[in-house]
Parts: C-alpha cells; structure tokens; sequence
C-alpha cells in the first residue's frame, strides 16, 4: 500500500512538472505573440470617454472586430465589422453585425460612402472613428482579422461543429441542415453565403455568431491547448489588436462568462437604395437610435450623450 501510494505521489509530481513546463511554455510563448499583434492606435475620437476603461475593475467595454480580406498592395476592405459589447456585471456580451454596406459618414474622409470602405481609405483608425460616428457609442478595443488566419486557426484545432438551421449550397460546399462539421475553408463558405438566405444579410450576421462562438469552445480545449504553438504562430501573421497582454489577460481571468454569453442586436429595419449606380443598405433612423441607447445602457453610459 505504501508502494502504491509512493507510486501514485511520483505520477502526480511527474505531471506537476510537466504541466508547469507546458504552463511557462505557453506563457511565454503568448507574451511574446501579443507583443508582436499590439498594435497601439492613436486617434483623436469625437465620442471619447472621460476616463479610459479600467479592465482590472471589471467595467463595461467595447470592442470593434474587423475580418478583412488583404490582397496584395491593396489594404482590402472589411468584409466582416462586428461591435461587442462587454458587460461583467450583468454576464453578458452584445453583438451588433454592421452591414458593410452601410451608407454612413466616413469619419476622416469627409465623404459618405459604404461602411466598409473606411478601412480602405483609412485603415484600423478611420475605421473605429466611423462606427462610433455611426453608432454614437466609444469604441475603446478594436481586432483586425485577416480571414485567411481565421481560416488556418479553425483548421488547427480540428474544426468546428455547427448546427444548421437552413440547407444550402455557396460555391463548392453543399451545407445539410443539421449537424455539420466546418473545416477553416468550409466556415469561410459558410459565413458568407446571404443569397440563399430569407433573412439575407441577417441570416449571415447568424452564421457568423455560431462560428466565433463555436471557435472560442474549441479554443478552450485541452487539445487545442496542446497545439499552442501552431495556434500563436497562426495569431501573429493574421491579427493585430490595441489589446496589450496584461490586458487580454484580464478578459480571460475576469470576462470569460460576459464572452460566452452572446446575445445578438440585428438591424433589420433598413432598406436598400441606389445611388449614381450603386447600391447602399440605408439605416432606419429609429432603428439605429434604439440600438445606439441599447448599447449605451449596455456600457453604462448616459444615453443623452
């Protein structure tokens, strides 16, 4: 007995110390990714707050992702521009999918033109300028995405399973309703199909919230957290974020249940108009202020602002 306790006490060492090299390994490994990703972003906000968000007093924030397609010696545009809203005292996140072609004042540009060209003209910084003109909420954190990555990222840990509400067929891919199971280029298809759809670009504001949700379960996975290294090398070539570590750190620590409960705002109400040939998604003005106070209440701040 003594023998096996003996035994059983070397296992249970032996695995402390490799889990503590794992633990050091991926540390500072992690670190050494978000030092390359930070990317510190300078810009004069015409909605700023009066005092910076305080991660470390678990307050309120929100946060800009940006899924772009890069081409080369073209800055892209930002096919995907999705806001969170990030609340730890009421354990909950709000999504608003911004329709990328949306008719709205390009901050800096002094134009109006799509949503989704704010990017091209003016990269991260003309970008978060002009969804907090359009929103009229700060946007304090911002993620840039190339989806490509996004690609490479759902590949290395396996894959993701969905479950599909509508059978329908995007390029090569034939999508059952149902159960499914998405490689990175399969997701890709499957966020980005809306012709099918009844609800059109709504449906795919849908697609897209199983998939990031379906990628932060898989990327909480022991397997996946094996396969670390690949994952932060896939991080560094395709992400950049105004998110130090220290900071990301804290969302992990003290927002982990905010994130995973997603609940999602639709605009919906809009409708489509030409203008010199081309066509815009008009904002419902009505509709627009009810998420801006939605978000606002979201955020703690004062709706009148």
């Amino acid at each position: 007995m003594r023998r096996l306790l003996r035994w059983c006490l070397g296992i249970f060492i032996i695995i402390l110390i490799i889990t503590g090299i794992i633990a050091y390994s991926v540390y500072d490994q992690a670190m050494s990714t978000f030092d390359e990703i930070h990317t510190p972003v300078e810009r004069n906000s015409s909605i700023s707050r009066t005092e910076p968000v305080e991660l470390e007093e678990r307050q309120p924030f929100s946060i800009l992702l940006l899924g772009v397609d890069e081409r080369q010696r073209d800055r892209g545009r930002s096919d995907t521009m999705i806001v969170l809203s990030v609340n730890p005292q009421t354990n909950s996140t709000l999504m608003v999918s911004i329709p990328r072609d949306t008719y709205t004042q390009i901050v800096g540009k002094n134009i109006k033109d799509k949503i989704n060209h704010a990017y091209a003209f003016g990269g991260i910084e003309m970008s978060m300028n002009s969804v907090e003109k359009l929103l009229n909420i700060p946007i304090d954190y911002v993620a840039k995405v190339n989806m490509e990555g996004f690609e490479q990222v759902i590949n290395t840990v396996g894959g993701i399973q969905i479950e599909n509400a509508l059978a329908f067929q995007e390029g090569n891919y034939t999508f059952k309703k149902g159960d499914i199971t998405l490689d990175g280029e399969a997701a890709l298809a499957y966020v980005r199909m809306r012709k099918e759809d009844p609800q059109g670009d709504f449906g795919r504001q849908n697609r897209q919230k199983q998939v990031i949700q379906a990628v932060i379960e898989e990327g909480t996975s022991l397997k996946t957290l094996l396969k670390y290294q690949n994952i932060f090398d896939i991080l560094g070539n395709n992400i950049s974020t105004n998110l130090t570590f220290d900071q990301i750190k804290e969302l992990q620590q003290s927002y982990r249940e905010s994130l995973s409960n997603i609940q999602q705002i639709h605009f919906e109400k809009g409708k489509g108009k030409t203008i010199h040939g081309v066509w815009y998604y008009m904002m419902d003005s009505n509709e627009l202020t009810e998420v801006s106070n939605t978000l606002k209440k979201h955020l703690q701040i004062d709706s009148k602002s």
